[in-house]
């Protein structure tokens, strides 16, 4: 009897060694928690994968078990996951492998960089990826003949930051067999100039006439950018993502990641209409990491602004027309009935103040009065007095990106006119109505940085500290404000905020920690603080 006891209680302690080996201490510097009773703490004890106690660090001593490790923050600031609410997770790795440009700033510097990738890659077509025209000095779109010195004879395609145009070589344009007489398919444009002729900018439903002329990159190729995009995410201090307009290979190859440990993010993940078979007859789902999650469908009401797409109540004050429609009414409520009866989410691409009112009537429409189903907006970046109101009312998450508006109202003034441009960018407007904001970036289409979101969202400057009275620095946050929107808003417009979202003893383990207390530190500041340690699910996935 002895005996057994001795075993046993050696069996006890042997278990709580093994189940206390991932305790990890985290004290020495600010610590933020989210929480509104005790926003403040100076120490957090993690568990396993969760959160044991936060509070004082003398009590979260006395509970460490032997083996902890101790974390001396030695003055940097802690603070729940921060969450983009917004990225595409194959994008961002596919950026890191292809041509990237989101560092071009004229066409002659795009053309310069056409012409070195092409140099160094002498065989096969080229694809690209991240141009934006709206701050370059020529102010205009790149074209075809643009592509063609650069290259000439190349096979080019080069997309858009904002995935809603590409520009194409006349070899591209002539493989593809998009001529002068080449009608745009609904839902896109195809720019001609004056002789008539395509200029090779393809804007949204008619960027799929090129789509054909570029290989689609292999699995172990979008394995690899998977992976890639995985760890840059955790070294620039995201714990998790909402992965949008996911493929279902894509998700297979995340899943694989994810069992293999290979991958160590959060992932709720928004299929493309082409993928979600399975989400729309399962409901939402996760893997047996749990890390993996399938939340819903992401659709598409409009193009952007930049190109003009966005669809608008009244014509754009720089250029004719109301911009675009993309998914048809019927289309979209026969998706939006097939979640609600599965309870998936709907999460909705809406730019323009149209396109805005529209993804509200027809949440509205599909919704039936149920206000529970937190269905998302994804952009609402213009959003009309009568509609703001709305989303609080009908319980849709504005889904929405503190960089764009730093980029965009470079152009935005043009694009809107004087008289409608305070419908822009409304994330104090929104907040104030009672709407929950999730915050993101939008990766690959901004950077994907967690200290440039903060930055945008408090100080609403450009990079370089620019602002004007168009900027309409009103809709700045409270520092509070942008916290919880890229920490808690996204976990609640994932269902997940009795998770995560805050640090509070119970809730999942997934800290970051930046060099700097971005709650205190001057606005220019933020931009210079370092991501230097980010923990998920209660383990260190990056540390510097």
């Amino acid at each position: 009897m002895r005996r057994t006891l001795a075993l046993a209680a050696l069996l006890a302690a042997a278990s709580l060694e093994r189940a206390s080996a991932g305790d990890l201490l985290i004290h020495g510097g600010p610590i933020h928690t989210g929480a509104a009773a005790a926003p403040t703490a100076e120490a957090v004890l993690v568990r396993d994968d969760r959160i044991l106690f936060v509070g004082d660090l003398t009590a979260a001593r006395a509970k460490t078990a032997k083996g902890v490790r101790d974390i001396d923050l030695k003055g940097a600031a802690a603070f729940p996951g921060f969450v983009d609410a917004h990225a595409h997770l194959t994008g961002i790795g596919l950026r890191e492998l292809t041509l990237n440009l989101d560092q071009v700033d004229s066409v002659e510097s795009l053309v310069a960089a056409v012409k070195a990738y092409a140099a160094a890659h002498p065989d096969g077509p080229i694809f690209g990826r991240g141009w934006i025209e709206t701050h370059w000095p020529e102010k205009r779109f790149p074209s075809r003949a643009d592509l063609d010195r650069a290259a000439p004879g190349r096979v080019v395609v080069l997309e858009r930051a904002d995935g809603h145009a590409v520009v194409a070589s006349s070899a591209a344009l002539a493989k593809a067999g998009v001529t002068r007489d080449t009608a745009a398919p609904a839902g896109g444009q195809i720019l001609k100039g004056e002789d008539g002729a395509p200029t090779g900018m393809l804007i949204d439903h008619a960027q799929s006439l090129v789509a054909g002329v570029i290989p689609p990159p292999s699995e172990a190729v979008k394995r690899l950018a998977l992976e890639k995009a995985g760890a840059l995410y955790a070294s620039r201090g995201w714990t998790g993502l909402g992965n949008m307009s996911v493929e279902a290979p894509d998700l297979a190859i995340l899943r694989s990641l994810a069992a293999e440990k290979r991958f160590s993010l959060r992932v709720d993940n928004y299929m493309d209409p082409s993928g979600a078979a399975e989400v729309l007859a399962k409901g939402p789902t996760a893997d047996p990491t749990g890390l993996i999650r399938v939340r819903g469908i992401k659709l598409y009401m409009d193009g952007a602004l930049g190109s003009r797409g966005a669809a608008l109540l009244e014509p754009y004050s720089d250029a004719e027309g109301l911009g675009l429609q993309l998914t048809p009414h019927d289309k979209g409520l026969e998706l939006m009935r097939a979640a609600k009866a599965v309870k998936a989410q709907v999460a909705m691409h809406a730019i323009g103040d149209r396109g805005n009112r529209m993804a509200l009537d027809w949440f509205a429409e599909a919704l039936g009065g149920d206000t529970t189903a937190r269905w998302r907006i994804e952009h609402a970046q213009i959003v009309s007095d009568l509609d703001l109101p709305r989303f609080a009312k009908l319980g849709v998450v504005a889904s929405m990106q503190p960089s764009h508006a730093i980029g965009d109202l470079y152009f935005a003034p043009a694009r809107l006119g004087p008289a409608r441009l305070h419908e822009g960018y409304r994330w104090k407007d929104m907040l104030d109505s009672g709407a929950v904001v999730a915050a993101g970036s939008d990766a690959p289409v901004e950077v994907g940085d967690p200290r440039i979101e903060f930055y945008a969202a408090v100080y609403r400057h450009s990079l370089t500290g620019f602002a004007n009275a168009d900027w309409h620095l009103e809709e700045a946050v409270s520092r509070a404000q942008a916290l919880r929107m890229l920490t808690w808003g996204p976990a609640y417009a994932a269902f997940a905020e009795q998770d995560r979202g805050t640090l509070e003893a119970g809730k999942k383990a997934d800290l970051t920690v930046f060099s700097k207390d971005l709650m205190t530190v001057a606005p220019a500041e933020i931009l210079t603080a370092q991501a230097v340690l980010t923990v998920v699910n209660g383990k260190v996935v990056f540390e510097k």
